[in-house]
């Protein structure tokens, strides 16, 4: 007797083989995007992991749950940023790592995978500084509790030794890139909404870095009287974003083509 096929379940999640084809073709659509729409999406982005930035410093300032708890809370407060950007549509520098599955594959330039980044990476720049500028000016930073906890944590970030702030890059975007990954697997915005958040909550909670969240917060910090400085914001967003770079576009993206598109390539 011979077993009937098994039919699909249409609200299971997307099979790993399945998601790396839906990464690479968002990946050539991303990277042939026209730069005035990939700009003006990437202003988007970086306004919004600053929205999520602000919610996590409101959460974690005066918190009496405990190191852990706190961090949790606050790591959960921050996702909202990326929820953001994958619900409304945006492009983030640090998610867009994956594009290399497309790139290895072949199925676009480095040109255009270098533009794609450079056009991304300035205009998340642009915003979050932005951001900072509109979060100061509007008083929601006032309270001294707040403040304090604003400019400790930029001074800490600028003290931080190159080579662990790199680490701490390509920690953190592993955990992103994953987050992004498992989004695609999802197939509701709800299924989305479930998936996304503890990646996120788990960088956060283990103190890794993010180069655009940095972008946000240390301008933020120098506006409300953070001892650095422009020299010290470098110092730290480089190496984070170095990091970044190769958290998801090495450990991520390029295990998982590995994994799941270099044997098609190879086939064919």
């Amino acid at each position: 007797m011979v077993d009937a096929p098994i039919t699909p379940n249409p609200m299971d999640a997307y099979a790993p083989t399945q998601v790396a084809d839906l990464v690479e073709a968002v990946g050539v659509r991303k990277a042939n995007l026209g730069w005035l729409p990939t700009v003006m999406l990437a202003l988007l982005a970086g306004a919004f992991i600053a929205f999520g930035a602000s919610f996590y410093l409101v959460v974690i300032t005066e918190s009496s749950f405990g190191f852990g708890p706190t961090r949790l809370f606050g790591g959960l407060a921050f996702s909202l940023g990326l929820l953001m950007v994958i619900l409304g549509g945006a492009e983030l520098f640090t998610g867009n790592s994956l594009i290399v599955m497309a790139w290895a594959q072949r199925k676009i330039s480095s040109f255009a995978l270098l533009r794609n980044w450079t056009l991304v990476l300035v205009a998340n720049f642009a915003s979050s500084v932005a951001m900072a500028l509109a979060v100061t000016w509007s008083g929601v930073m006032a309270s001294p509790a707040l403040t304090a906890t604003v400019i400790g944590m930029s001074e800490a970030k600028v003290a931080l030794d190159p080579i662990d702030a790199f680490i701490r890059g390509v920690l953190c975007n592993v955990l992103v890139c994953l987050a992004v990954w498992l989004s695609f697997s999802a197939r509701s915005v709800a299924d989305k909404v479930l998936v996304i958040p503890l990646p996120i909550a788990a960088f956060v909670v283990l103190g890794f870095e993010h180069s655009i969240a940095n972008m946000f917060l240390l301008p933020l910090g120098w506006l409300l009287g953070a001892k650095i400085d422009l020299a010290g914001m470098a110092g730290n967003l480089v190496p984070v974003t170095l990091g970044n770079m190769v958290g998801g576009g090495v450990l991520v993206a390029g295990t998982y083509w590995a994994i799941y598109l270099r044997p098609k390539a190879s086939a064919s």
